[in-house]
């Protein structure tokens, strides 16, 4: 500390204050603790420390420099008359630990007083962080240098600033003025710095030159030499004191002060009210733990500040989000390509048609396509195995689609890109890792139905299965409403028939005749045949069918294929005990089994003779009373609806 400052400091105490003991000067009073907490709960306390709820326009001052250069001491000569409205020390520690605040009615300035950026601190990365939200709502910021020469840590400050100004903070202020409709834009331009520089033996920048402006002209150009830029600042000024003899000449700085105060066409002053509502916004959006040990201190702001502190799982790359995005349901977002590792299962199937358009949709194998009800995607699943279905262009492929000759995905119809993994997301695990319990779930609905509704669900199934074995030219089964010869309305479990001849669809009645029709493909036994074929001899046509008829032999190992797939499917869960086969089919965001000891909803305790279901959105485990509902849960895989919980019903939006 120069002799200067210790002349001038001679009245006041040399015992240096704990912070909990400093309970602020003559009016000032703490605002933000050092550890980047609000100490003032809501506008109106603001307003009450500060004096100034009945002034309608204020502008804010800040002051920045290292540690005993005397920015109190500075601050209470220039505004309050050299009252000790903040408190000052003639200890080398850090007197002002966090920020202070005091309100000067003359200039109507709320004055911001900074903890010097040399004193000690817990956590230096959490201070510096601190000083950049207090320049971001500051309309004027003073550093203030003791330095016979100015140093490049200065320059090297104010440039860091103002970059990280420009990049982090601009936006989250305009979103803010957007939010609250403030008629004053906040972020639209930066505020104007003072350089204020005092000197004993040194001569002051620019003495020799009697053109208006010039030491302003020479701070620029040294930005400008160390390639360093200030755009975040609307004005840059030096104001200079040279100090033979004590006391320092305040009288330049507070007329540069006075200047700015008085000049809206930067920035105009604004409602208090709204320089709280701005420091909040700030406070609330750039928080967080800091690690002193492993940043990388690049410049006095580098962007692991004020970015997510999340690292990919697979990688270790950092997300490149403003810190606390996860509160706006902006997911984490990495630059860079990811490493696939098996735990993750990171790769991911993304609709080669849309992303041609521009558009990225993943796809994930499933058992069966949405516009599927549980009865026919379990019968399709075990016709024509998985199905990768994209949001716009639906069903893209099913992976025994042929009966040989079945290309991989990635060949024509997809792409794989390795994503990043999140801690906390389980968008990999859960769509990938649950078909076995979803085939189980399908399983249990097809046992259900049939307890419960008897003979429908077999027809539907029946008919399916039907059209998929049937030669080309039949009716699909889907398509016939009503009988072909007596136009006859089939009702709902009516059965229908086909002719073996025309392929329409008939009733029994008038389907009831039987006669060989080899050009078809049937052999020369007798086959079911329509009146009219029957009377005709015969289809009318067949030379444009006969080359697609498929003989008998491909149909019946169509019939033997999916009855022995089927089969296979169901008699693997019927061998093993239920509780084997849930627990290797459980997906790996459900609660295990041994771990549920009571509702997870009502908190009641299982017994031996209570059911523990899980709730298919959130993985917990849940009474039968407390999951009563059913729901869709696109996001697990899950496209039908399913058991949830309570809580996860009553959420508004989808899950």
């Amino acid at each position: 500390m120069s002799d200067i400052l210790m002349k001038e400091m001679e009245s006041l105490s040399i015992v240096p204050l704990k912070p909990e003991e400093r309970l602020g000067g003559d009016g000032s009073f703490l605002l933000v603790d050092e550890q980047e907490s609000l100490q003032v709960r809501d506008e109106s306390e603001f307003l009450d420390r500060l004096g100034c709820g009945d002034v309608s326009g204020v502008k804010v001052l800040s002051i920045f420099g290292n540690t005993g250069d005397g920015k109190s001491h500075t601050l209470n000569h220039i505004l309050f008359g050299g009252r000790s409205v903040f408190l000052t020390s003639k200890s080398p520690s850090s007197c002002t630990v966090g920020v202070w605040a005091a309100f000067d009615p003359a200039l109507s300035l709320v004055a911001l007083d900074t903890e010097g950026l040399l004193g000690a601190a817990a956590n230096q990365n959490q201070r510096m962080r601190l000083l950049l939200k207090v320049l971001a709502v500051s309309d004027i910021v003073v550093y203030r240098t003791r330095a016979e020469r100015l140093h490049n840590d200065m320059f090297q400050f104010l440039s860091s600033a103002s970059g990280a100004y420009l990049k982090h903070f601009t936006p989250e202020l305009r979103a803010l003025s957007s939010r609250c409709g403030l008629d004053v834009p906040l972020s639209c331009l930066g505020p104007a710095a003072i350089v204020f520089q005092e000197t004993t033996h040194t001569q002051l920048l620019g003495h020799d030159s009697k053109v208006p402006g010039h030491a302003d002209t020479m701070l620029q150009k040294r930005f400008h030499d160390l390639g360093l830029g200030t755009e975040a600042f609307s004005s840059v000024q030096y104001v200079g004191s040279q100090t033979i003899a004590p006391p320092t000449d305040y009288s330049r700085l507070l007329e540069a002060v006075t200047q700015q105060v008085r000049n809206t066409h930067t920035r105009s002053p604004r409602q208090p009210a709204i320089v709280f509502r701005a420091l909040q916004a700030l406070s609330e959006r750039f928080c967080g733990e800091l690690s002193d040990e492993k940043m990388t201190l690049y410049s006095f702001f580098p962007d692991e500040y004020f970015t997510c502190s999340a690292v990919c799982l697979s990688c270790n790359i950092r997300c490149k989000n403003g810190m606390n995005h996860l509160r706006d349901r902006v997911p984490h977002v990495a630059d860079g390509l990811c490493q696939y590792a098996h735990q993750f299962n990171n790769k991911v199937l993304i609709c080669k048609r849309c992303y041609e358009a521009g558009r990225e949709v993943i796809v994930v194998p499933k058992t069966s396509a949405s516009g599927d009800n549980p009865w026919f995607g379990l019968a399709k699943y075990a016709w024509a195995g998985y199905v990768l279905e994209c949001a716009s262009c639906g069903v893209i492929y099913r992976s025994r689609q042929y009966w040989m000759g079945n290309q991989d995905p990635e060949s024509g119809v997809v792409r794989s890109e390795v994503k990043h993994v999140w801690e906390g997301t389980d968008s990999f695990l859960t769509n990938h890792q649950n078909a076995a319990q979803r085939v189980l779930d399908g399983m249990n609905f097809v046992i259900q139905s049939v307890s419960e509704y008897s003979t429908g669900p077999t027809k539907a199934v029946t008919a399916w299965l039907t059209d998929q074995v049937a030669p080309p030219y039949w009716r699909p089964n889907n398509d016939i409403t009503s009988c072909r010869g007596c136009q006859k309305v089939f009702e709902e479990l009516e059965r229908k028939h086909h002719c073996r001849s025309c392929g329409e669809g008939f009733c029994h009645p008038c389907s009831s005749h039987r006669m060989p029709v080899p050009e078809r493909g049937w052999g020369s036994g007798p086959v079911r045949v329509c009146q009219s074929c029957y009377r005709q001899g015969g289809p009318a046509d067949t030379s444009s069918q006969v080359c697609k008829v498929e003989p008998r032999g491909l149909i019946a190992r169509r019939v033997t294929e999916v009855a022995q797939s089927t089969l296979d499917m169901v008699s693997t869960a019927v061998d093993y005990p239920l509780c084997f086969v849930k627990e290797v089919a459980r997906p790996d965001y459900w609660v295990p089994d041994a771990d549920i000891t009571q509702c997870h909803q009502c908190s009641k305790a299982f017994t031996a003779i209570m059911s523990k279901h899980h709730c298919r959105a959130c993985g917990q485990g849940v009474c039968g009373p407390c999951s009563t509902h059913f729901k869709p849960v696109p996001s697990r895989g899950w496209d039908h609806p399913v058991r949830v919980c309570d809580s996860c019903h009553a959420r508004p939006e989808a899950l």
